[in-house]
């Protein structure tokens, strides 16, 4: 087979949607120095054409501890085979740029793993792997703009075909950028027959969501378009003081529809509710109909067809429902998209005032990046702040579609057992709120939704299942927890799991390691974890576990996990040399790492090793399935 046209191939492989992104903003860049770039998922692409490319740009994302995305599961698997010649890629170039947090142990780990096997099989690296960090100020574009700066250098200087006019030279003319890549198909009202019209109740509900996220452009691969089932909110109850400056709660959900089997460890991602007054403010400022009939599809796609889960796209949905189930309108910032060179032909293009298209085009501007990270990222502007900032541009619907940030599921651990709950499902809920630079009061858009929902209304929630990073653990293996702040979710489902096993047989002991700020503020579960460390419970002395809790501001100095853990050394090690797997749950700041060090230095202190021997047991720990960390930005 004759090799393709010089031109760029973006590969990515992406599990919330954040490397779909960068790929995207990568092929636009490309485009806009006059190079011809395509982007496709690596679960769209045949990896066994991979030879037959002159150029390919890697972007992945790295999941949970070092997991590859799901959409890339069958192309690594691939890439993997033994019968692959070394020299299989040879003439290829390519580059890799990975988006992680550094907050993990296995900080993208995905990236790097693939960009030594790419090289192994022969290409050629065209300039050093990037490495997007989630804890960076810019998160990943921080490290993204200088890797791209580098990459247009050094492909120049491969092929100066790539860019004709040099890698400096910036497309301005607007009319030179692409139209919507969806289309808008609206039809009369009297003249449907809605295939919902004979569904009623949940079973129209979940159609309608189907439907509708069937057709958004921010469709993620890992997760269904139809909902596992729906979930009706039984007990809401405060965890934290009133007061205190947090706000945790205990959520109950009851099975509505179908029970769904599920084990501890487990994570329930729910899509949450949007305010019904920020949904009819946006629809007003952009001049929209609800109550419109509308198809969505990308151009140069057949119209009608039927995506795996067998939605019809043909069906129609209203508009209204459409932005409230996939259009996130009012918590998340707006795509830098909105303040590129498409933003000149999308917002100013429709601007009618000349100073405001002159703002937008500063933004865009190198000149204007750190003013438009101070507007829009550390501010985090919404989208519908954006536009009543901009109140002269009218843009087509196509556009909105196109360019505001769809409305994500969110994932929560599970904090409950189904042997002790059956047909329930019990969260753990941080209620996110923050204020910004310039005083405005952020709130977390699903955490504040189900804190808000009151379980006498019976609101029904949309929610998915899958596996987390914490698989369950047999009843035989004794365990060592760390859990501080809302970290301890997924192990109260251990304990429960565990006392419920104890019923049938004495199950293995428990060390559970909890922190947090205040005994009387923050002290979430303590009646819970108290009653459990008592009269031979799964986290008793007795039992050769134990529970230890850390409280960081009750004394002058602070205390937290590592501290306690470091104090029970002999104990913690003692569980080690019994085969217990360690579990560590929380924040992805400095928490894992803390407590990684702290297990160092117990390996080495109670073995009598040295540090570098130890830190290889943890590895071999880790090897073996007996370390496990989930943790969160």
């Amino acid at each position: 087979m004759e090799k393709k046209p010089a031109k760029l191939l973006i590969l990515y492989a992406t599990q919330t949607g954040n490397a779909l992104d960068a790929a995207e903003r990568i092929g636009r860049e490309a485009e806009r120095r006059g190079c011809a770039a395509s982007v496709s998922s690596t679960d769209d692409f045949d990896a066994s054409s991979l030879p037959h490319e002159d150029t390919v740009i890697f972007v992945v994302s790295t999941t949970g501890q070092g997991d590859t995305p799901d959409s890339m599961k069958l192309f690594w698997k691939y890439l993997l085979q033994r019968n692959i010649a070394k020299n299989w890629l040879e003439g290829v170039h390519y580059a890799v740029f990975g988006l992680g947090d550094s907050g993990y142990q296995k900080y993208n780990f995905v990236a790097k793993k693939l960009d030594r096997r790419i090289s192994y099989l022969g290409a050629t690296a065209i300039v050093e792997r990037g490495l997007g960090d989630d804890q960076h100020p810019s998160g990943y574009e921080g490290a993204l703009d200088p890797w791209m700066s580098s990459l247009w250098i050094m492909l120049y200087q491969i092929n100066p075909k790539f860019f004709p006019n040099g890698p400096d030279f910036v497309i301005s003319d607007t009319t030179h950028i692409d139209q919507p890549k969806f289309q808008i198909t609206y039809l009369e009202t009297d003249k449907v027959d809605l295939q919902s019209s004979s569904a009623t109740g949940l079973d129209s509900v979940q159609m309608q969501i189907g439907r509708a996220r069937s057709m958004s452009p921010g469709k993620v691969s890992h997760i269904k378009n139809i909902p596992d089932c729906f979930l009706k909110m039984i007990k809401n109850q405060p965890l934290s003081r009133t007061g205190c400056g947090k706000d945790v709660r205990h959520l109950e959900l009851e099975f509505v529809s179908a029970t769904i089997e599920y084990g501890v460890g487990d994570v329930l991602e729910v899509l949450p509710g949007q305010d019904p007054a920020a949904v009819d403010a946006f629809l007003q400022r952009c001049n929209l109909n609800p109550e419109s009939l509308i198809i969505v599809h990308p151009i140069g796609m057949e119209s009608h067809h039927r995506d795996a889960e067998g939605n019809d796209s043909n069906v129609p949905i209203k508009l209204k429902t459409f932005v409230e189930l996939t259009m996130d309108i009012a918590s998340a910032s707006p795509r830098r998209y909105f303040f590129e060179a498409r933003m000149l032909y999308v917002m100013s293009i429709f601007a009618t005032a000349e100073h405001e298209k002159e703002r937008l085009q500063y933004f865009a501007s190198p000149e204007g990046r750190d003013d438009l990270y101070q507007y829009n990222q550390k501010e985090r502007r919404t989208v519908l702040e954006v536009l009543e900032d901009f109140p002269s541009v009218q843009m087509p619907f196509e556009w909105l579609v196109q360019l505001v940030p769809p409305l994500k599921t969110r994932a929560f651990s599970i904090s409950s057992s189904p042997s002790a709950h059956p047909n329930q499902v019990h969260l753990t809920v941080n209620v996110v709120s923050w204020t910004t630079p310039f005083k405005r009061k952020r709130t977390g858009l699903c955490s504040t939704w189900l804190a808000g929902l009151d379980p006498q209304d019976g609101v029904c929630i949309p929610a998915w299942f899958r596996k987390g990073s914490l698989p369950p653990p047999p009843a035989s293996i004794p365990l060592v927890l760390v859990g501080p702040g809302t970290g301890c979710a997924p192990f109260r489902g251990f304990v429960e799991e565990r006392a419920t096993q104890d019923m049938s047989g004495s199950a293995a002991p428990i060390m559970l390691f909890f922190g947090c700020r205040n005994e009387e503020n923050d002290f979430l579960y303590k009646d819970f974890w108290l009653f459990h460390a008592q009269n031979a419970g799964p986290l008793s002395m007795a039992r050769g576990g134990g529970f230890f809790v850390a409280f960081s501001r009750d004394q002058p100095q602070k205390v937290y996990v590592q501290h306690k853990m470091r104090e029970q050394s002999e104990r913690v090690w003692g569980l080690i040399l019994e085969g217990a797997s360690i579990y560590v749950s929380g924040s992805s700041t400095k928490m894992p790492s803390d407590v990684m060090s702290a297990l160092e230095e117990i390996i080495s202190k109670e073995a009598g090793v040295s540090r570098e021997t130890a830190v290889l047991q943890l590895r071999r720990l880790e090897k073996d399935g007996r370390y496990h960390v989930e943790a969160w930005s």
